[in-house]
């Protein structure tokens, strides 16, 4: 399938192709969508339910990587928050200016993108 191919048939509407995520301990790899919109000012928790309301997710740490890598210009210079916590009161942040991640207090407000899966 060529690349046009796949994007006519996958790509929805709004839509960013971020690349391909290889799967972990015998998981499926699988593609990344970055969704359209932003969330601002937002808690970690506030974050995970507007992404879970748009019927997506925020993105773990190794996809915001991924994201840094391929679509840097896609976000603001700003933390954004990932879907993984990093203990029981603060979660992981990719800074969309220097890649660097952190950890945080989950009710930092911060910034947030979901992001959409597609299992090969």
């Amino acid at each position: 399938m060529s690349k046009q191919q796949f994007m006519a048939e996958n790509l929805q509407e709004g839509e960013i192709y971020a690349g391909l995520v290889l799967g972990k301990d015998g998981a499926a790899d699988y593609h990344l969508f970055l969704q359209p919109g932003a969330a601002t000012g937002v808690t970690w928790q506030a974050a995970m339910d507007w992404a879970k309301k748009l019927g997506h997710s925020l993105p773990t740490r190794a996809e915001q990587a991924l994201l840094f890598a391929n679509l840097k210009h896609e976000f603001e210079p700003r933390y954004y928050w990932s879907s993984e916590q990093a203990g029981p009161s603060r979660a992981w942040i990719q800074d969309f200016y220097s890649g660097v991640q952190l950890n945080y207090y989950r009710s930092y407000e911060g910034r947030a993108r979901a992001v959409r899966r597609l299992e090969i």
